[in-house]
């Protein structure tokens, strides 16, 4: 990090503690005691100091019971003490509070506590996709939404009922996917969204249930393979397909939209899922751009 500042002076570095693949039983655990969270809030603000980042981010994805949401509560309340504590006997800059949260206020019919969030975090980080993933579904379909007339279960749905339950439009963050994802259709002929499919894509340029980088769409599927491409502006979402192989993912003309949706809503900016994914940072200008 001490790198990275100073090639790059101006930008702001968290370090994001969690992710998509950590158990979830380990927050759960964690959080769970007074002992446990206060080892956690310690650890935390020491190695933040110690590696120069400016803030923390709490990626615990996927939080399942109201146990695990009151706890949270506790957690981000007594994270900010700390973090406003600290702050003051090191005469330092108080440390930024993030966390990353699903594209809705409610998962699994279990709230998130969402008073404690608008209170204690400076932002949080909506993570806005798998809405359809090739390894449960049987059709293709829009993996990261920002509408859809047929379904609550779209990103646009979810950040105005982040905003209902209370939380400030400019704490919210969009999250957008620079990575596809792939299925195989049962049918060629058969390649819109809706048509039926066998199961995610496979293949070498594949990751993980048909997941797909999208320098890798760029430039295999669509250059490389000649795959005809698509936009759907109502599910605001591009896709390709060549011979069996069929995938769903935002290009250029997705993230530009969604950008402007963001401003439109005033809300605070966007995230990306992951930078590298992109292709000669395509997508990345194309969201500044707006």
């Amino acid at each position: 990090m001490t790198t990275v500042k100073q090639k790059n002076p101006s930008i702001t570095t968290l370090l994001s503690i969690g992710g998509g693949n950590q158990d979830s039983m380990v927050l759960s655990l964690m959080a769970n005691s007074s002992v446990g969270r206060k080892s956690f809030i310690d650890s935390s603000i020491k190695m933040a100091r110690s590696y120069s980042f400016q803030g923390l981010d709490l990626s615990w994805v996927f939080p399942n019971t109201g146990s695990d949401m009151n706890n949270m509560a506790l957690l981000l309340e007594e994270w900010r003490v700390s973090v406003e504590s600290e702050a003051k006997g090191s005469s330092q800059p108080q440390l930024i509070l993030t966390a990353v949260a699903g594209f809705s206020p409610v998962i699994k019919n279990v709230s998130y506590p969402v008073d404690s969030m608008q209170k204690n975090l400076n932002w949080i980080n909506i993570v806005a996709q798998n809405y359809y993933n090739p390894s449960w579904e049987n059709i293709t379909g829009p993996r990261a939404a920002l509408h859809d007339p047929a379904s609550h279960i779209n990103t646009a749905d979810g950040i105005r009922a982040w905003i209902y339950r209370g939380l400030s439009a400019n704490k919210l963050v969009l999250g957008l996917p620079f990575f596809g994802s792939g299925w195989t259709l049962q049918n060629s002929q058969n390649n819109g969204i809706g048509a039926l499919v066998t199961g995610p894509a496979t293949g070498r340029f594949f990751l993980e249930k048909g997941n797909i980088p999208y320098k890798n769409i760029k430039q295999l599927f669509i250059q490389r393979y000649r795959a005809a491409v698509k936009y759907n502006s109502i599910y605001v979402m591009n896709y390709c397909f060549n011979g069996s192989t069929w995938i769903g993912f935002d290009g250029v003309e997705a993230v530009e939209t969604k950008v402007s949706y963001a401003k439109e809503m005033g809300l605070l900016g966007y995230h990306v899922l992951e930078v590298t994914d992109d292709d000669n940072w395509e997508l990345s200008l194309s969201a500044g751009r707006n």
